[in-house]
């Protein structure tokens, strides 16, 4: 397996043949981006040369961790051993032959995402994060995200999405926009009053990022068809404003081991709920019934500060970026609750609860 003869010749290297065996932890492809559309090898890592060290750093791989690079040829890849190596990296390995072997073998071939220019420019301050960075991006524009409501938590949750550059945003309404909407559903506006929400969120989104795809659902949520609209998605959002459709669409999203972001507000104060995973409670578990009418009543009848359900749908869009990217703490087993008017957050731990009929059943 390993050659040590002195100069690139001691770089530790590796035949496609071993290479199926082997399974390093780490892959990396370090030729330049251009390269990557004729493809790359399954489970791998598009750094390019230039960038492998500052990359590996950013990631704080371990001097340990054993990394195999490949370029076309095997050369490049050998230069890049022999410098990782001299960095201190113990178990670095180059692929004899480079990609071009492992294609000539007729062994399987994947094509990467690449970012062009403009999504570069777009996504500049994604990218610069660590936790983000091209890969990160790549999977929020990868991503399927239905969001269930267009008013006031909708509002704000499409419009970051949208801008985050989620790949594909499912939107589900059934009204139209009013004036009294304006306060606080502000992906709508004046010259879309008395157009379907659908439709008037449809037109904001497009004109913020028209790389994405969006779907519009005109419908309400019902046990007929919520199953349907889920299926398509990789995580759900709930924007509604009602404990009928809450529960619905928290049945349909535990059944289908989908990740759902859960939202309400109330005068000045609301909570969020996430729940990605079946040890997590669901909002039944939380919420086991609907309370009474007079103590939940609407904000038609109640009001609500316009920024309120802002902030809320702010909250849902983090969670679902969150959950895309696989990074940070989610609100998994936690209500958040805030109280805007006296700058009051509480964080409260929540319990599956053994009785429930959605995650026991």
């Amino acid at each position: 397996m390993f050659n040590n003869t002195g100069g690139i010749d001691s770089v530790k290297s590796i035949t496609v043949d071993e290479l199926k065996t082997f399974n390093p932890p780490l892959l990396i492809d370090v030729r330049e981006s251009h390269e990557y559309s004729n493809g790359t090898i399954p489970g791998a890592l598009t750094i390019g040369r230039s960038f492998l060290e500052i990359e590996l750093k950013k990631r704080e791989v371990s001097s340990e961790q054993p990394i195999l690079l490949f370029c076309a040829s095997g050369l490049r890849s050998k230069y890049a051993s022999l410098s990782l190596t001299t960095l201190g990296y113990s178990q670095v390995y180059s692929l004899d032959g480079g990609f071009e072997a492992w294609k000539a073998q007729g062994e399987t071939i994947v094509y990467p995402k690449i970012l062009n220019e403009k999504e570069k420019s777009r996504y500049a301050r994604h990218l610069s994060l660590t936790d983000i960075g091209s890969e990160g991006q790549i999977k929020i524009m990868q991503a399927r995200v239905l969001v269930i409501g267009a008013g006031g938590l909708g509002s704000s949750c499409l419009l970051y999405l949208a801008a985050a550059g989620v790949g594909e945003i499912g939107v589900v309404d059934h009204d139209i926009v009013d004036l009294g909407n304006l306060q606080r559903q502000v992906i709508h506006n004046e010259a879309t009053l008395k157009r379907k929400k659908i439709d008037s969120a449809l037109s904001t989104l497009q004109a913020l990022n028209s790389d994405i795809k969006i779907k519009t659902y005109d419908t309400a949520v019902n046990a007929d068809n919520i199953s349907t609209l889920v299926a398509g998605y990789d995580i759900i959002i709930d924007c509604t404003d009602n404990f009928n459709a809450r529960y619905t669409i928290n049945d349909a999203a535990v059944f289908a081991q989908k990740p759902l972001v859960s939202a309400a507000v109330f005068r000045f104060s609301g909570h969020v709920l996430t729940r990605t995973n079946h040890t997590s409670p669901c909002y039944r578990c939380v919420y086991p019934e609907a309370p009474p009418a007079a103590l939940a009543p609407s904000c038609s009848e109640n009001g609500v500060l316009g920024v309120i359900p802002g902030i809320l749908g702010l909250y849902q869009a983090n969670e679902a970026i969150k959950i895309i990217l696989g990074i940070g703490e989610t609100l998994d087993g936690k209500l958040l609750k805030v109280d805007m008017l006296n700058n009051q957050h509480h964080l409260l731990m929540t319990k599956k609860r053994h009785d429930c009929p959605c995650c026991y059943q």
